[in-house]
């Protein structure tokens, strides 16, 4: 039996990489990323494009990187306040660290698999 011929799943690799909404979704991951260096004010500005655009994109396939940002947003904030409410038992400083850990991780894979043309 001969195999199955491959066929990719977009063959026009190139209209993806062109379309406004995968653009936006990049800026999105810049910020976050710079938000390590300048302060969190940029990935704040990055979900709030984020929500913003939030319906442009539904049910494409840039909808899953968008929620992938804003879920990496939301829950690197919330474990950052609790990081620093616990600062001063010395637990805190684990968990900050920790945080900005997971959140270049999530940076970074998100970014790398919409470079790949697919959902994180």
């Amino acid at each position: 039996m001969p195999e199955p011929e491959f066929i990719p799943a977009d063959p026009d690799n190139e209209a993806r990489r062109s379309d406004p909404a995968r653009n936006l979704a990049v800026a999105v991951y810049i910020l976050q990323g710079l938000a390590l260096f300048i302060g969190g004010l940029s990935a704040l500005a990055g979900v709030v494009i984020n929500y913003v655009k939030l319906d442009d994109v539904r049910n494409t396939w840039i909808e899953a990187h968008f929620r992938w940002q804003i879920r990496t947003f939301w829950l690197a904030l919330a474990w950052t306040v609790v990081g620093i409410i616990t600062l001063f038992i010395l637990v805190g400083w684990f968990i900050l660290l920790g945080t900005a850990i997971w959140f270049i991780y999530r940076v970074v894979r998100g970014a790398l698999a919409l470079n790949d043309g697919r959902a994180p």
